[in-house]
């Protein structure tokens, strides 16, 4: 398995898994922990969640999976920003570790930018590391000029990860964030890395996977993880598409497929604000 480093220097697996959607259906509840597990088993063993996703039906689901396997896993969840408030995230915080079974969280992120301010939220971060239920903090949905502002805050700069849209089609951040990021040693998270499976009908990329003997999904998530400063989460319904997915971290492409996917899927040519799902 592929990984990253934290800015603390703890080393976790670049291919992960998120959850957005799981725990929404209670037909689903044994597949989805089936899936779960066996990204486990495989080294994805970044599990990413939030209180946000079925309000927080995700994170009681991915309670359950873990339950027995938590030393295991490198938890991921985050915190609305309508409740990014010092007494708020603490309180927010809590009512996660309940849900999700566990004493602690290993990457506590502020799932976007909201109304509080960034040295009120960094400072409810740093309470909770202090008490022993986060691990690490970070961001989501930050662009270049919020992570400067999150810099010039107190604490702003023991940021871990910035979580962001990125994909083939989602390019923006090659612009000037990814760079900003990586030059201080900062994780970039990539969610969506598929695209919610919408690249994968895209006849281009399928055409190029088919040529390297591989599937659409797996070149998708091997051109994030090009970059070793870059984590994927893609969601994954299944066993066989877990082990579709894991397949993806111990493929190198050539600069040759590369180039082609560049010629299908332009890099930027200008600055534009960051995108969210």
């Amino acid at each position: 398995m592929k990984t990253v480093t934290l800015p603390e220097g703890e080393i976790i697996a670049a291919l992960g898994q998120g959850t957005w959607y799981v725990g929404d259906d209670p037909a689903m509840r044994e597949r989805e922990i089936e899936a779960l597990n066996h990204g486990i088993d495989l080294g994805m063993t970044v599990i990413d969640t939030a209180e946000m996703y079925g309000s927080g039906r995700s994170e009681t689901r991915v309670g359950e999976a873990i339950a027995g396997r938590r030393d295991e896993v490198f938890l991921v969840s985050k915190v609305l920003p309508g409740n990014a408030s010092r007494k708020g995230t603490i309180a927010a915080c809590e009512a996660s570790l309940k849900r999700l079974g566990t004493d602690r969280i290993d990457l506590y992120l502020l799932h976007w930018r909201g109304g509080v301010p960034l040295a009120e939220t960094v400072a409810a971060f740093e309470a909770l590391v202090k008490e022993g239920k986060i691990r690490h903090w970070g961001v989501s949905n930050f662009d270049v000029n919020d992570m400067e502002e999150l810099f010039s805050v107190p604490g702003g700069a023991k940021v871990a990860a910035n979580q962001v849209l990125y994909n083939l089609t989602r390019r923006g951040i090659e612009w000037d964030l990814a760079d900003w990021c990586a030059s201080r040693g900062i994780p970039v998270m990539a969610y969506s890395p598929v695209e919610q499976a919408r690249l994968l009908r895209h006849s281009g990329l399928r055409e190029l996977a088919a040529g390297l003997g591989i599937t659409a999904a797996q070149l998708a998530l091997a051109w994030v993880l090009r970059r070793r400063d870059t984590m994927a989460i893609p969601k994954a319904s299944s066993s066989s598409h877990v082990a579709d997915n894991a397949a993806a971290a111990e493929i190198i492409l050539s600069e040759d497929t590369l180039q082609a996917l560049d010629r299908t899927f332009a890099p930027p040519r200008k600055a534009t604000p960051l995108e969210m799902l």
